[in-house]
């Protein structure tokens, strides 16, 4: 009894715990609401796969330019005042990006909220780590994972309903609820934290090198995917061209600044960090990619409804909730090696069955896969962001997170692009709107045929039923170009899974020899 007084942790901190809690939650449902309306923002906002998925791939590269900017803040002001101008911010960005009055102003402040939302995340683990004592850290994790957890279980249905019911545009609105919430929360019950370290600085040019090769990099990508037949196109080369010296002069500007950098390469000495970040980063485009897939593919070939779309997707949460507290202890016991090489193969279980999925596949078999490929996602990350930490001293773990937190953040949005460009590259290569002028032609020539052989014109009736003929083609040819290119981009998905096997033989296995 005395033990577990002992360790049982204070109301104060608790309450504390609880706050930075839910400040994350509305940064984290987000993203996955936004995943379930994206069909629905393409159709109102007028506009293609490849520009609207920008609205997901900027607010992840957002979050990955915060990380470092954050850490500066926060060893040079108050942590609590840092939290509640995130918070603000994050509310006044989602009421724009609904208030949006075409694609363009929608992306830019979908940016500037995945800016605000970078913040929050990574405030509310590291204001918690200066809050817990260090035999407690456990259990305050564990509170304050809760919104990581129930963000992919309950997203996807809350963005479903208030889509289907209401209006996209108030995914968006509802965030400015949390935030008042949360801003409230905060200046009754959380303390204030003293600056860090005001000495520090921030290394802005770093940061920028790695934001604009990786923009680079990912908008190339996107323009080759535009052109079907010319993928090596001028705009695109020059991008990548572009995002690829980006990285070169990070290189060099490291070394010459010994490591002093936001993202020192001396970490990728380190066999566990190189193999840890290169899983992560692939992992990325594994699990990000069919996130975006998987609510399109319900509404677009199976005529679901946001909500429907939404509800089907709850058997991949609940396998996300189901493995993820036995992780921890599976990686302290067997370590980071066979818990991925196992995940790996669950998750390819679950993903590679979507490669043959057709418009009548069976929902109840569609529901075990997606439990399946949840739990294999669902133990991926976990302990590559463990092993991430083994073999660096204490003095650079710090930079490490940094580090990592940017790959994560990368990984994921290139893995959006990559599969939006794949789906994008395979639907132009039908060439739909040939095949659809071809097959009018046939049709009408053999409607003049008749015409001719009764010496009458064509009706008014058979007149609409032609047309009626065409548009159907036309849609059926759409939707079977669109499930191929999903198809092609579960493909992709499979490919990357197995990929990650590599890195993965590099990690730590606490049972070899």
């Amino acid at each position: 009894m005395a033990k577990q007084a002992k360790n049982k942790l204070p109301k104060e901190l608790m309450a504390s715990a609880w706050v930075l809690a839910f400040g994350a939650v509305a940064p984290m449902l987000d993203s996955t609401m936004v995943n379930i309306a994206i069909n629905k923002l393409q159709s109102d906002l007028h506009t293609s796969l490849n520009t609207i998925q920008w609205a997901i791939t900027g607010y992840v590269l957002a979050l990955a330019i915060a990380v470092p900017i954050c850490g500066y803040f926060v060893n040079h002001f108050n942590g609590k005042k840092v939290l509640q101008w995130a918070t603000v911010s994050f509310g006044i960005f989602s009421l724009l990006s609904g208030q949006a009055w075409d694609v363009q102003t929608f992306i830019l402040f979908r940016i500037f909220q995945g800016f605000s939302a970078g913040f929050v995340i990574l405030l509310m683990s590291t204001l918690l780590m200066r809050l817990a004592p260090r035999d407690q850290i456990g259990q305050l994790m564990a509170v304050v994972s809760t919104p990581i957890i129930i963000g992919p279980i309950i997203g996807p249905v809350i963005g479903g309903a208030i889509v289907q019911y209401a209006s996209w545009q108030w995914i968006f609105y509802i965030n400015v609820f949390f935030c008042i919430i949360s801003l409230l929360l905060n200046i009754k019950f959380l303390q204030d934290f003293e600056p860090m370290n005001p000495k520090s600085r921030l290394d802005w040019f770093g940061t920028l090198l790695l934001a604009g090769g990786s923009t680079g990099l990912i908008y190339g990508l996107m323009r080759g995917s535009e052109n079907a037949q010319h993928f090596f196109n001028r705009e695109m080369l020059i991008f990548v061209t572009l995002g690829v010296l980006s990285f070169v002069i990070y290189a060099i500007y490291d070394r010459l600044r010994k490591g002093d950098t936001v993202l020192p390469m001396r970490f990728f000495k380190t066999k566990s960090y190189l193999a840890a970040n290169a899983g992560i980063f692939l992992a990325g485009i594994a699990s990000n990619g069919p996130m975006l897939l998987l609510p399109l593919y319900f509404q677009n070939i199976r005529d679901f409804s946001v909500m429907n779309a939404g509800l089907i997707l709850l058997p991949q949460g609940l396998g996300m909730f189901l493995v993820r507290p036995m992780l921890g202890k599976l990686i302290d016991q067997l370590g980071a090696r066979p818990v991925v090489l196992v995940s790996l193969v669950v998750s390819l279980a679950g993903t590679l069955p979507f490669v043959f999925i057709q418009a009548d596949t069976n929902l109840w078999l569609l529901g075990v896969i997606l439990f399946i490929r949840g739990l294999g996602i669902g133990g991926l990350q976990m302990p590559m962001m463990t092993e991430i930490f083994v073999g660096l001293p204490k003095s650079d773990i710090a930079s490490a997170s940094v580090g990592n937190r940017i790959i994560q953040n990368v990984g994921a949005s290139f893995g959006s692009a990559v599969i939006s460009a794949v789906v994008t590259g395979v639907v132009l290569s039908n060439h739909i709107t040939t095949k659809v002028t071809a097959h009018a032609k046939v049709l009408s020539d053999q409607l003049m045929t008749q015409a001719a052989a009764t010496h009458t014109m064509p009706t008014t009736t058979a007149l609409a039923n032609l047309k009626m003929q065409v548009m159907s083609y036309g849609e059926h040819l759409t939707k079977v170009a669109t499930l191929n290119g999903y198809q092609m981009g579960f493909l992709v998905s499979s490919v990357v899974l197995v990929v990650i096997a590599i890195p993965a033989m590099f990690m730590s296995n606490k049972h070899s020899a």
